[in-house]
């Protein structure tokens, strides 16, 4: 590396030597064949690494195997003998080799070309088979090709729902090996929903009396074994010595400087920007790893920006900001291509990418890595940082984030280094994800009562596919019925299957596609959307056609979406009890609102304000969570200090050491707090809520609550051993709340504690309802006050009441008079009537079982028979 970073050394807390090593090297095997050893020589390769041979021995033996080695240690070579030296014994076998992209499938063609123009394609005959392959090489594959070169996606859409038709046949009916590639991908629902794809091809294979061994990779995980296991549904043997030579490595952790005199410190995005000028002027070629879309977009706007200058002066070299490219998901598949092919050729000296490019695509010999923040898993890290030095020392730069477990590597570097790598979780027997699966099972092939030992659940899902017409039984067998392809109703990546299109409105092109849930978070109306570097503002959503519609801009701000929770406990399965607490697992629905959207200028990311968003964006969830329950005399403190919101800090606490103990990232488990509404008044029912982020659940909340008490302590430690003075975001999640507080809410659930001092101070000894300024007897008097407040105070729901110009109270209840039948009865649907009794609780003294009713309900049928003419009217015009 040319780029010294000696001008950023007070930035710079730790940096880590990875010392170089020789390789473990054993001579060509004797049961190698001639042919294949003699290809061998020719690329000038005379001994296998040791854990290349242990491979061809796995194979050659018959075992299911995986291999767990570093990047860059030659595992394609590894599963390329056994399988090369099979086709050179029998000509007409099949292999399937599985990649989780089809960039990385196209990326291993190339690097198998060595093998096809040694042997001719008369000898070894391969093929990608992807969405993009055109109909002919389609064909041809499927009729000669011997190596075919795939995904999960057209596993799951294309082979198996076809395995009759146009000579996939021929495929299952000779499959000899099944590679799959970077099986450490295959976690969360992607892993769960790999795991019944698998169940699908086996049930398929045995019907075509193939029986194909499995040879795996991955990345180092705790569990790889296990996670083969639950994937493949087969017993595996296990190669994990690395037996290749390293290069010096050097990984500098790097913390972002305080903004000013704030207790903010600066972005590791802003920091990145700031590096990246120096390696693109010096002639280092690298790439920086961002954790989002978002992410990527601004670390390469102000790169640019800073490329286009020089010493704070327009530049000369207008081309520097041509020499950075961003990555990600969102681009074209052409310019992804371009992409790639720059930059391996050199013509980009770095690129800026999500973890799309984490995985083994040839992207040439690269010096530097930069990390904009730890990427939630060691295993993800290690792979990041081993897309440089390939061919000769390297360097990698962490920029903390001020996340906690960023944090916590901050004081614990040797966490990084240290031998506990963590657990892949998936849940292969996910109700909703396996329904989804018997469903295409069923169209493939009938379910026989061998299928009961394939799919955990058939049991149950059957009677309900019987219900629905999908299933029907002859001779003891359930045929399919239904749509002709159930595995198009589905992905395998994402619940939802909505996409949504962006549209430029001024030229009507399509910009790139985002599912519901992006669409939601970043494409809400006046956001700023960002594609390669220019910026977009939504000008329209239109839910009903799935469009976005925007237009160029450009602006010194972007924006981040501000999201509300509401929660329903649908039933609990299990609970324990702490020693001065409970927590208990079920099933929950979770509501999501995006809210408002807060705008933050480029280069210093400071908050320049909010917005609210007036559309209904909302996505409600089904699934398994866990909920602690907060002692009462906690609850009570909090409540009397809601301005500073403390339950956010154990929120906080508590979701980070869940994620650590269970491996989970921030798409597998969130966190929220709630009250039971139903018994408002017992501050003792309020809760914390970790929450699966997927539907049905994927067992991350389920072991969590194995290890509920360990949890605890482990965000007590959190909160407790952090470096800072009073509270910050890596330990409670915000700069405002005290960490004292926040840790004795937490040690309160363990055992009884004296509140602090600081929340001591501020208690009244007067009753709650005293503490407000209105009261519920005296509310009609005062409505007009009232809802004045409401307004001033920016309520949401302060103009609605202000609409309401009749009230009494009935007992414990506030009755609104509403003549309006459809308003009235939107009013009482659960969610809205929840919102309404919750704004007036807050500021008003009500009872315990205080509800809100409505009264006056008038007929509106007339109203509504004009309505409706109008709006005839209107379509005829």
């Amino acid at each position: 590396m040319k780029t010294k970073l000696d001008k950023f050394k007070h930035k710079i807390l730790k940096s880590i030597n990875c010392q170089a090593h020789s390789g473990d090297y054993s001579s060509l095997p004797k049961k190698l064949h001639n042919d294949l050893k003699l290809f061998l020589i020719s690329q000038k390769i005379t001994k296998l690494y040791s854990h290349q041979l242990q491979m061809f021995e796995a194979g050659e033996n018959g075992e299911d195997a995986i291999i767990t080695t570093a990047t860059a240690s030659g595992k394609t070579i590894a599963f390329l003998l056994p399988i090369i030296q099979r086709i050179l014994q029998n000509p007409g076998i099949r292999i399937l080799l599985i990649y989780p992209t089809k960039a990385l499938a196209q990326d291993q063609m190339r690097n198998m070309e060595p093998f096809l123009d040694y042997f001719g394609r008369d000898r070894v005959e391969a093929g990608v088979y992807d969405g993009d392959t055109p109909p002919n090489e389609r064909s041809r594959i499927r009729q000669r090709a011997n190596l075919i070169l795939t995904n999960p996606e057209m596993l799951h859409g294309s082979f198996l729902p076809n395995h009759s038709r146009y000579g996939f046949h021929h495929i299952f009916s000779k499959l000899t090996f099944v590679v799959i590639d970077e099986l450490h991908v295959y976690r969360g629902a992607f892993g769960s929903h790999m795991a019944n794809v698998m169940r699908r091809l086996q049930r398929v294979c045995k019907y075509y009396k193939s029986l194909p061994q499995f040879l795996l990779s991955s990345a180092t995980i705790a569990n790889p074994v296990e996670l083969a296991k639950n994937i493949c549904h087969r017993d595996f043997v296990l190669i994990d010595k690395d037996g290749s030579p390293r290069y010096e490595r050097e990984i500098v952790l790097w913390q972002p400087p305080f903004v000013g005199d704030s207790p903010y410190r600066k972005k590791p995005e802003e920091e990145a920007a700031t590096l990246i000028p120096d390696l693109v002027c010096n002639g280092d070629r690298f790439i920086t790893f961002c954790q989002g879309r978002r992410q990527v977009e601004v670390v390469l706007k102000e790169a640019r920006d800073k490329l286009m200058a020089v010493d704070g002066k327009p530049s000369l070299m207008k081309d520097l900001g041509d020499k950075v490219s961003g990555y990600r998901g969102g681009y074209t598949k052409n310019e992804r291509k371009q992409i790639e092919k720059k930059l391996a050729t050199g013509h980009l000296s770095g690129v800026i990418s999500t973890n799309a490019l984490e995985l083994g695509i040839d992207i040439g010999d690269l010096e530097v890595v930069l990390l904009c923040g730890f990427p939630s898993t060691k295993a993800s890290f290690w792979q990041q940082v081993g897309r440089a030095g390939r061919k000769g020392n390297s360097l990698a730069i962490l920029f903390l984030d001020v996340g906690s477990v960023d944090q916590y590597i901050a004081l614990n570097s040797n966490y990084l280094t240290d031998a506990q790598i963590e657990n892949a979780i998936i849940d292969k027997d996910n109700l909703f994800i396996q329904l989804a699966h018997i469903r295409a099972a069923a169209a493939e092939l009938p379910i026989t009562l061998e299928d009961a030992a394939i799919f955990p659940d058939l049991g149950e899902s059957i009677p309900v596919l019987l219900k629905a017409n999908e299933l029907k039984n002859e001779h003891g067998n359930f045929h399919w019925q239904g749509k002709e392809y159930p595995a198009g109703d589905f992905s395998l990546r994402n619940a939802s299957q909505d996409t949504y299109k962006v549209i430029h409105r001024d030229t009507g092109t399509m910009i790139t596609e985002m599912d519901e849930s992006q669409a939601f978070r970043e494409a809400y109306p006046k956001a700023i959307y960002i594609h390669d570097g220019l910026q977009y503002m939504v000008e329209e959503l239109d839910l009903e056609n799935r469009i976005v519609r925007v237009f160029s801009i450009d602006v010194n701000y972007f924006t981040v979406p501000f999201v509300e929770t509401d929660v329903a406990i649908i039933r609990d399965f299990r609970s324990t009890q702490l020693p001065c607490s409970s927590v208990t697992f079920g099933d929950v629905k979770v509501a999501e609102t995006v809210v408002a959207y807060k705008m933050v200028q480029f280069h210093n990311h400071q908050n320049l304000g909010y917005e609210s968003i007036n559309l209904r964006l909302v996505q409600e969830l089904e699934t398994e969570a866990i909920w602690y329950e907060i002692p009462p005399q906690v609850a009570k403190i909090f409540e009397t200090h809601r301005e500073y919101n403390f339950y956010r800090g154990l929120q906080h606490a508590l979701l980070t050491a869940a994620r650590m103990r269970t491996m989970a990232t921030i798409e597998d488990m969130s966190a929220t707090f709630f009250t039971n509404v139903q018994n408002y008044g017992h501050l003792q029912n309020s809760y914390i809520l970790l929450y699966d982020l997927y539907p049905s659940g994927l067992g991350f909340t389920e072991k969590a609550f194995d290890f509920a008490s360990e949890i605890l302590n482990d965000a007590i430690t959190l909160v407790q051993s952090c470096g800072c003075e009073l509270g910050c975001p890596a330990c409670v999640g915000d700069y405002f709340l005290n960490k004292d507080v926040v840790c004795w809410g937490l040690a309160s659930m363990r055992e009884e504690a004296e509140a602090p001092i600081e929340v001591q101070s501020y208690e009244l000894p007067v009753a709650p309802r005293e503490e407000k300024q209105f009261v519920l007897e005296d509310l009609p008097q005062k409505w007009d006050e009232f809802v004045k407040g409401l307004c001033d105070r920016g309520e949401k729901l302060g103009e609605f009441l202000a609409h309401i110009k009749k009230i009494k109270v009935q007992e414990e209840s506030l009755q609104l008079s509403i003549a309006s039948e459809f308003l009235a009865k939107w009013v009482l649907e659960k969610e809205n009537k929840k919102k309404i009794e919750k704004t007036i609780r807050y500021y008003v003294s009500v009872p315990q079982k205080f509800c809100i009713d409505v009264v006056d309900v008038q007929s509106q049928d007339r109203t509504i028979e004009k309505i409706m003419r109008r709006y005839d009217d209107l379509k005829n015009i």
